[in-house]
């Protein structure tokens, strides 16, 4: 059995070639249904996100398992085979593995460390297995996934560092006050960078936004998603005497911050803090606020300085993470190497077992007159030379799975003990390793 993956992404494929690829939920239920009708795969996952089409797959054959998946995407593509292969890629074995493993570790994706991957990596699976086109190999490869992931987010903290202004907007935040758990927060626009914003802020502990924006309606929709609440623009100067944190990001042409009413709102604080981030080119927020006692002004270029900083630190820890991926991949391939001798170990350990107590039984029955302490006595003699009879042959067996020998070790033991296996039951372990 064969462990394979074929795809394409941001990386190998321009947008345009990737939307033919972008299946709908329909489309995905009849790739599978075409996947599963194949007697070359035992099982495969489609793994579908804005940036990538892939499918994995456990395959008696590679190249004809590979064959079957580059005709099956090809032909839902639209695509004519050799314009198709232009954009593919193929990993088998352990590059599958560390492909995959990779992916969920965001280290794959535009924005290096992305969060969202992780999730799409799981319903990916979930909807392979509600197909039921997943087999117990591909469930061993996405729970690894899935485990190297959240050990490269926990060890590496590569998400934690921002790429986008936005985010590292919310960043500047975080380094000014620490926890943003109870701050009043004002955002100054409702269109792509407030929404981001938004979504930075609440996962940062903002439990509500207040929003404002020129289109009213757009601020009440945004506001929504925040919990919170929607401002007119002529509002603004009374919310600056309340608010800890204002993040303007409109694509006005002017200033929307400004102004005498502003300015005094800002005096009215006495000195408290606030941290005003202007992210909007032109500027949203007069600049000479930044003179007032209390008010720190920052803007896109100030910005930038985190952005460059925090892209650094994760390029540090995608490096640490590359290690995380490679141990990973290594010890599952480890552990499926080892799945085709299990039923030998497992048949082997069923035929002493018989032997022994089939012997017992006999002994015992010659030495009626033992006391239950010693019957118990015998019984655990018998076990033990049974236990140390097999303890070489199985811990050679496990050692030997993962190399090249591992099957003739398999065939020996099978032979030189006359196990009782079918042929096919290596596979199924295989397939089935839940069982």
């Amino acid at each position: 059995m064969h462990l394979i993956a074929a795809g394409l992404n941001h990386k190998t494929a321009p947008i345009g070639i990737r939307e033919t690829c972008a299946f709908s939920k329909a489309r995905q239920r009849e790739i599978y249904r075409t996947l599963q009708a194949s007697p070359e795969l035992y099982g495969a996952v489609l793994v579908l996100t804005c940036n990538r089409t892939e499918v994995y797959a456990s395959a008696q054959d590679a190249s004809r398992g590979f064959a079957v998946l580059e005709h099956v995407l090809e032909t839902h593509c639209g695509m004519e085979p050799d314009i198709f292969r232009q954009y593919i890629y193929r990993h088998t074995g352990q590059q599958t593995a560390a492909h995959l493993f990779s992916v969920a570790a965001g280290l794959d994706s535009m924005i290096l460390g992305e969060q969202q991957i992780l999730g799409q990596i799981k319903d990916a699976y979930s909807a392979a297995a509600e197909a039921d086109a997943a087999d117990g190999l591909l469930h061993m490869l996405f729970q690894s996934a899935l485990h190297a992931g959240k050990r490269v987010r926990t060890q590496t903290g590569i998400g934690r560092y921002p790429v986008s202004v936005s985010s590292a907007a919310v960043e500047l935040c975080r380094e000014i006050f620490g926890s943003l758990e109870d701050r009043q927060v004002l955002v100054v626009g409702a269109g792509d960078t407030a929404q981001l914003a938004v979504r930075h802020l609440m996962a940062n502990g903002v439990s509500s936004v207040i929003v404002s924006n020129r289109c009213y309606e757009h601020a009440c929709e945004l506001a929504g998603t925040a919990g919170g609440r929607a401002l007119h623009l002529d509002a603004i100067p009374g919310e600056l005497a309340h608010a800890d944190i204002v993040i303007a990001c409109t694509g006005a042409p002017h200033a929307v911050i400004h102004g005498q009413a502003c300015s005094q709102s800002l005096k009215s604080r006495g000195g408290r803090e606030i941290a005003l981030i202007d992210i909007a080119m032109p500027r949203d927020i007069d600049p000479s606020f930044a003179d007032i006692p209390g008010v720190f002004l920052y803007d896109i270029d100030d910005l930038q300085n985190v952005i460059d900083k925090t892209y650094r630190q994760r390029l540090q820890a995608a490096h640490q993470a590359r290690g995380i991926i490679e141990q990973e991949s290594r010890q599952f391939m480890k552990k499926i190497s080892a799945l085709p001798v299990v039923p030998v170990i497992f048949a082997l350990k069923q035929q002493a077992e018989q032997i022994k107590q089939q012997e017992l039984q006999q002994a015992l029955a010659k030495l009626g007159h033992l006391s239950e302490h010693d019957r118990q006595a015998v019984a655990g003699l018998a076990q033990a030379i049974v236990g140390r009879l097999l303890h070489e042959p199985v811990a050679c067996l496990k050692e030997q799975a993962a190399g090249p020998d591992g099957h003739e070790y398999a065939r020996l033991i099978k032979e030189l003990f006359n196990l009782c296996l079918d042929d096919d039951d290596a596979n199924h372990t295989a397939r089935n390793p839940r069982q």
